[in-house]
């Protein structure tokens, strides 16, 4: 059964930005997630869900997976990342977070995470 996820078209065309000006972590990422690399599931990026803009989803396995630069370790980044992550499992996703030093000092290991949760 499929699930209709919230959509705000409003942020539709910023997503499309997005997704051509990905930071260098997030590319990282994708290079190794893409075209069902991780156990044949599908993965997308910069996806639009409701009030938000998530870096990966994969809507099999219900999961959302972020990577975080500096402006999330700020006091209003982590309120921030707090109120969308309560509200990202409130429609029953998992929400994994890694900071863009842990993708690129361990990208093999973010990799197993993700795997762990799919």
């Amino acid at each position: 059964m499929k699930t209709t996820l919230p959509f705000n078209r409003a942020l539709k065309q910023y997503a499309r930005e997005l997704r051509k000006n990905m930071t260098d972590a997030e590319n990282r990422v994708w290079a190794r997630v893409r075209r069902k690399q991780l156990k044949g599931y599908q993965l997308y990026r910069q996806k639009n869900i409701g009030r938000y803009i998530v870096d990966f989803y994969c809507p099999a396995a219900k999961l959302i997976v972020e990577s975080d630069g500096g402006q999330h370790f700020t006091a209003h980044g982590i309120w921030k990342d707090e109120l969308r992550d309560e509200y990202l499992t409130g429609l029953g996703f998992r929400v994994l977070r890694f900071s863009d030093t842990e993708v690129f000092k361990n990208t093999n290991g973010v990799i197993e995470t993700i795997l762990q949760y799919l």
